[in-house]
């Protein structure tokens, strides 16, 4: 199996012996933060963009830009979608090169959570958590939720019980767009998702640029994410409301092999795998090799590894190994990491895409963004 190394630091969680599976971890590498890209379309006007924003707004951005009301929100937004729409009809767009330059500064922002003793040392899953919920609320029915409008900016859709814990990486990504205010909220959020998993040692993750910023009255309700308390008929429900099938729901599923639950947070406590911080196909393999029973504690019901009792499941993972169908297509991806990271790659670029009309796309095409590694590598070779 041939796969890409891993840039992000050794997890700080104790692995029994048994799980020490060499064949199944990638060493750290250094990162490097150089950008080599092809050639780009036309000349970036991202200076002309801050100095356009800075002569529209004026005064009334002092209001904007300091109030965390709901209100300024959406004056914001009204201020941004203008200028957007202005930048467009003067051919005055982004290029690729310039958002490859705002998922570097991400992919710097990564490990600044080991300094800060951030979880395990990366705010990488948290990142993916953003861009999942903010993408996951898509309703193919009414067309209403999804990447669009990164409406979770907004109150009440912040405070949904699913999205405790997000405003960790909401302010991340506040510093990030302070410093290319021209990117979408929508764009930046699932970006981060990108650079998140592909920087964590997972698989490219197609994407392009073209989401914008909504308003307040666009926030989704509540209950459109997953209740990890449910079983199968409720994430297909879920899923199926997207637009997904069940062999998409297990792919999808795989990201839990990242993060942990908080109990100040889902309520729910513990990692998925020894790994937490690269992307692995070890969630599919620990349901299928570990004995899995419920824990005895005071928190909502979750499994735990009968082994060690430091790894966790939740009920609707369970289902995975429960579910006839979902069944058949878990053991295929415990089997083969290479064969999850071509179906976990093509869900997840649906997904970060889902509720965005096919017309704001600035490329026909989605990008394949290079890793930071990859990056050097190109540089080193010129």
């Amino acid at each position: 199996m041939s796969l890409r190394v891993a840039a992000r630091r050794i997890p700080n969680v104790a692995r029994p012996a048994v799980q020490a599976r060499a064949s199944t971890f990638r060493a750290p590498a250094f990162r490097r933060f150089s950008t080599e890209t092809p050639p780009p379309p036309k000349k970036s006007n991202t200076a002309l963009y801050a100095g356009v924003g800075a002569a529209v707004l004026g005064g009334v951005a002092l209001w904007i830009f300091s109030s965390d009301s709901d209100a300024a929100k959406s004056a914001g937004t009204v201020f941004k979608s203008g200028a957007q729409s202005a930048k467009a009809a003067a051919n005055f767009v982004p290029t690729k090169e310039d958002y490859i330059k705002v998922y570097n500064r991400i992919a710097e922002i990564l490990d600044e959570a080991s300094d800060k003793g951030y979880d395990d040392g990366s705010y990488g899953p948290v990142l993916v958590r953003l861009a999942w919920h903010s993408s996951g609320t898509y309703d193919k029915e009414s067309g209403t939720g999804g990447s669009n409008y990164a409406t979770m900016r907004f109150e009440p859709e912040a405070l949904h019980g699913a999205n405790a814990g997000l405003q960790v990486a909401r302010g991340l990504m506040e510093v990030v767009k302070k410093e290319f205010p021209w990117i979408s909220y929508g764009d930046l959020w699932t970006l981060a998702g990108v650079a998140a998993l592909q920087e964590m040692g997972g698989p490219h993750i197609p994407w392009r640029a073209g989401r914008i910023d909504g308003f307040a009255t666009q926030a989704t309700p509540d209950g459109r994410l997953p209740d990890a308390t449910q079983g199968a008929d409720h994430l297909r429900n879920i899923f199926y409301r997207m637009g997904f099938n069940d062999q998409e729901i297990v792919a999808l599923s795989g990201a839990h092999a990242l993060g942990r639950c908080h109990r100040d947070r889902s309520g729910f406590d513990g990692p998925w795998t020894f790994s937490p911080i690269t992307v692995t196909n070890d969630y599919f393999k620990l349901l299928f090799d570990e004995s899995w029973v419920w824990k005895k504690w005071d928190g909502p019901k979750q499994l735990e590894d009968k082994k060690t009792k430091s790894l966790m499941m939740l009920p609707t993972d369970y289902v995975l190994v429960q579910d006839k169908s979902f069944k058949k297509y878990a053991k295929q991806y415990a089997q083969d990491q290479d064969l999850w990271f071509k179906d976990f790659s093509k869900a997840v670029a649906t997904l970060f895409e889902l509720g965005v009309p096919s017309t704001q796309w600035v490329a026909s095409e989605p990008w394949i963004i290079p890793t930071t590694d990859e990056q050097k590598e190109a540089q080193e070779k010129k």
